[in-house]
């Protein structure tokens, strides 16, 4: 199988990664995967991604980091079929929702959750911070939740009948909440509950949440060929550097 022209490091444990992976399965975008764990990359990768976070796009002399910059680059660059509303106002409140997701969502599902739960335990060998899940638990998701229930439709997807970016930036980050214990109370939020179960059903999000779960029970030195098993094209070089290590904006 011939290499493809895009290469994307990281692997979809995280939620960003995934976001992208989904845009290109819509797109019919074909992409070489590094695939490395967060907080492992080399020093080749802290230069090309100066914060140390994934995904990293690299395409020809092209480095983009930041996944809603290479969403809209991808956007922009492979417009058919747009992953955006054609209205304007629509337009604006995707990515608004995009913007929501990639910072107050993970914020509270992402570090606050799985990175204290999960990678300050397994990968960084630190000590959770028992207060700071406890606050997220009991005050700032239900908060969440309470903003994204006014927002959710009564069926199909949030803008249409096909899920675009903001359901791709939205979705991800509930997996990774729900690995450690947090799930969306249909109860108390049925249109959330809704939502997400159309996603995580009914579009490449489904595939890849299944890799990512495959992934967090997988050694880190079989992981590639894992990857490969799951019908994805592995990159010619990887940036792992064997190690942990924390970027300049990871949290404590």
């Amino acid at each position: 199988m011939s290499q493809p022209s895009v290469t994307l490091i990281g692997n979809p444990v995280s939620p960003y990664v995934r976001k992208i992976l989904a845009i290109c399965a819509v797109k019919g975008i074909e992409v070489a995967i590094d695939p490395i764990t967060p907080f492992r990359g080399d020093d080749t990768f802290s230069r090309i991604s100066p914060l140390r976070r994934i995904p990293v796009w690299i395409e020809g002399d092209l480095t983009l980091c930041d996944s809603s910059i290479i969403a809209q680059y991808i956007e922009e660059t492979r417009p058919e079929p747009s992953v955006l509303p054609v209205d304007p106002k629509d337009r604006a409140k995707a990515r608004w929702i995009e913007e929501y997701a990639d910072t107050r969502l993970f914020d509270v599902l992402g570090w606050k959750l799985f990175f204290q739960l999960a990678i300050k335990p397994r990968v960084l060998k630190e000590e959770i911070d028992r207060d700071l899940v406890e606050k997220a638990r009991v005050v700032e998701i239900p908060e969440t939740f309470d903003y994204l229930e006014t927002v959710m439709p009564e069926t199909g997807f949030l803008f249409g009948e096909a899920a675009g970016l903001a359901d791709f930036s939205l979705a991800p980050a509930f997996l990774n909440a729900r690995v450690v214990g947090t799930e969306v109370d249909a109860g108390r939020w049925p249109k959330l509950a809704g939502w997400l179960g159309r996603v995580e059903s009914d579009t490449p999000l489904k595939k890849l949440n299944d890799v990512a779960m495959a992934f967090m029970t997988t050694k880190v030195a079989d992981q590639p060929e894992m990857m490969a098993e799951h019908g994805y094209v592995l990159a010619e070089r990887s940036h792992d550097g064997g190690r942990a290590m924390r970027g300049p904006m990871s949290p404590v």
